[in-house]
């Protein structure tokens, strides 16, 4: 079977595979299972049939073939050819782990971080993907680093963080490139040198990774590691803004407002930070608010600016709390209430700095002028029971 699948001194013929596999799965061979099901997989030699495949399948995993059992993890994984079930997945992808399979290895690994055991089991993800970084597996090398650099399942060790994303980035891991970058960007686990995260960002950017396109971007911005160019950080930010980062839409939306490395515009940024408003950027949320506070590249409207305030104020942006409790205060946009004016000020004076925190404090004393003992105290209560909003 194996001769006519592969073209090996005859003349390939599915069909005859097929055939030859059947005959000896027939007679309980688990190799001769294990192929004749990845034919009715790939519709091979025969129709394709799932319901076939995930029969053969079975019948080979029953009698111990590690690759098959890796296959039914698949299936109860994905859901597709069987009823989706994390539990027979996990069984499964155990049994072929247990026999050194490292692709189940990581994805056991993987089950037991998202908790699909019933409870996140970070100790338990962390032993499987060492087995399978140890084999070699890139994606367990990973998610191994980012256990270490984040104190998941072991505790926190950025020296060793940096160990398992290189042996990853070697292999081509965007992700663990970009990681690599950035540790040594910021000088977690390695001496800090912008040159060498440039470097690696830049690995992790040229094969299509938002994140690393969004951080080259900032460093052409910022000129660390290269030379400061605002037209490299418009095209780094654009291409992961195509790719729907929140953040990389909201710094080329700034990079409209300001004109930086290309022409002024408002109607551009007001483009852009709407689309990473829309995925909870509170950054962008409050610029949105600006824009319609201000009436730039847009009509002035203060109810909508006191909407995009709400929405970053929600997440605790204090810059957005400051400026809708000011609008509370003079009542545009909402309706005058000065409990929640006060509310709002009196958190954004809790959490800025500098002169705009003086403002944010003179704005609330302003307000409790016009305000009764109890509306204080009522305001000032609600401020200290508030918490933020996760993103969506």
């Amino acid at each position: 079977g194996l001769m006519y699948e592969e073209g090996k001194a005859v003349a390939q013929d599915y069909a005859e595979a097929v055939r030859w596999y059947r005959k000896a799965a027939d007679q309980g061979d688990a190799v001769g299972q294990l192929n004749l099901g990845m034919m009715y997989y790939r519709g091979d030699g025969a129709t394709q049939d799932y319901a076939e495949a995930l029969k053969w399948h079975a019948k080979a995993a029953d009698q111990g073939d590690a690759k098959a059992q890796q296959y039914l993890g698949y299936y109860y994984l994905q859901g597709t050819i069987v009823a989706q079930d994390y539990s027979e997945a996990m069984k499964w992808f155990r049994k072929a782990a247990d026999q050194g399979f490292a692709d189940s290895q990581f994805n056991l690994g993987k089950l037991y971080a998202e908790g699909r055991s019933g409870i996140k089991d970070y100790a338990g993800a962390a032993k499987w993907y060492r087995k399978a970084a140890d084999q070699g597996d890139a994606k367990a090398q990973y998610n191994l680093g980012l256990m270490y650099e984040e104190g998941k399942g072991v505790a926190k060790n950025y020296a060793e963080a940096v160990q398992w994303y290189r042996k990853a980035a070697d292999q081509s891991s965007a992700e663990a490139q970009r990681c690599l970058g950035l540790m040594h960007a910021n000088g977690r686990g390695v001496t800090q040198d912008y040159a060498e995260a440039a470097k690696w960002v830049r690995k992790a950017a040229d094969q299509g990774d938002a994140k690393a396109q969004y951080s080259l971007g900032l460093m052409y911005e910022e000129g660390k590691g290269v030379a400061k160019d605002y037209a490299e950080a418009l095209k780094w930010h654009r291409k992961a803004a195509d790719q729907s980062s929140a953040e990389a839409q909201y710094c080329l939306g700034r990079m409209y407002y300001e004109g930086k490395g290309i022409t002024q515009d408002y109607a551009e940024a007001l483009k852009w930070y709407r689309k990473a408003a829309d995925q909870s950027s509170a950054e962008a949320q409050y610029c949105l608010g600006e824009m319609y506070y201000g009436g730039k590249g847009v009509t002035q409207n203060y109810v909508e600016a006191a909407k995009w305030y709400g929405k970053a104020a929600d997440q605790g942006f204090a810059e957005a709390q400051c400026n809708l409790g000011w609008m509370y205060y003079e009542g545009n946009g909402v309706t005058q209430n000065y409990v929640e004016a006060h509310m709002w000020l009196n958190l954004s004076a809790a959490h800025l700095k500098g002169e705009i925190q003086a403002k944010a404090a003179t704005r609330r004393d302003t307000v409790a002028k016009k305000m009764t003992p109890q509306q204080i105290a009522e305001a000032q209560n609600r401020a200290m029971e508030w918490k933020p909003n996760e993103p969506k």
